[in-house]
């Protein structure tokens, strides 16, 4: 196995190994690491995963928090190829959500066609949110998703 804080030709997902350990090492939460860095848990953690690029500055800020090596700056800065390794995922919460589309997904597709016409809801121009709500009856989850809408264009 290579040694990643030394290598000189690291790939996404060496430096998404080399986060993993420094946020463990340094004790530090998605919320901690995107506060320090200026950008939302949720893009900070997914950029961090490979998923979206980083802005250098974004990019500079984390590896300098995290004690990066200087080539992870250009790695976190290069543009996704966004693959999943299984059709249909097996850890249970990333399950669910897909279940969650399976079951609404049509309802959501219908709702948004009858409030903004024939189009979708963009996974680019997009913010999430993640939310625990005390409740009684226990603990909620709460995620609110907001994607600019983009009309099909007619040919």
């Amino acid at each position: 196995m290579k040694d990643l804080a030394l290598s000189d030709d690291l790939t996404k997902e060496d430096v998404t190994v080399l986060i993993v350990r420094a946020k463990k090492r340094a004790g530090l939460s998605w919320e901690g690491i995107a506060e320090k860095i200026g950008m939302s848990p949720v893009w900070t953690h997914s950029a961090a995963m490979g998923m979206n690029a980083m802005p250098a500055e974004k990019a500079e800020a984390l590896a300098t928090l995290l004690e990066l090596p200087t080539e992870a700056v250009a790695v976190l800065q290069d543009s996704p190829t966004k693959i999943w390794e299984q059709t249909v995922p097996t850890d249970p919460c990333i399950y669910r959500l897909y279940e969650i589309v399976g079951v609404y997904g049509p309802t959501i597709k219908a709702l948004i066609h009858e409030k903004f016409g024939d189009g979708i809801m963009s996974a680019i121009d997009f913010d999430m949110k993640i939310e625990r709500i005390e409740n009684p009856k226990g603990d909620r989850v709460k995620i609110e998703m907001s994607g600019k809408y983009l009309g099909y264009n007619a040919w």
